[in-house]
């Protein structure tokens, strides 16, 4: 199973990834481990995750939600919010 998800940051910032184990890989992002820009925008939480069968697929919609404006983030977030 992987997951491609989008981390709120503490200054109201987008970060998009994606993982086979999510809660680990939040984790290593709020210790400074996980990529380069969530070291200097702190994670606050995970406001958006799917899932899919294998990292190719995910990895197709990591690069597609990267390329969506904010706004755009902001109305699939609403949407899809996992709480």
């Amino acid at each position: 199973m992987w997951f491609v998800y989008i981390i709120k940051c503490e200054d109201c910032s987008l970060y998009t990834g994606s993982t086979n184990d999510l809660g680990k890989r939040f984790e290593a992002h709020k210790s400074g481990k996980g990529g380069r820009y969530t070291r200097s925008h702190i994670p606050e939480k995970i406001v958006f995750f799917e899932k899919y069968d294998n990292k190719i697929v995910a990895l197709k919609r990591e690069r597609e939600i990267k390329d969506l404006a904010r706004k755009e983030k902001l109305k699939l977030i609403e949407i899809k919010s996992p709480g």
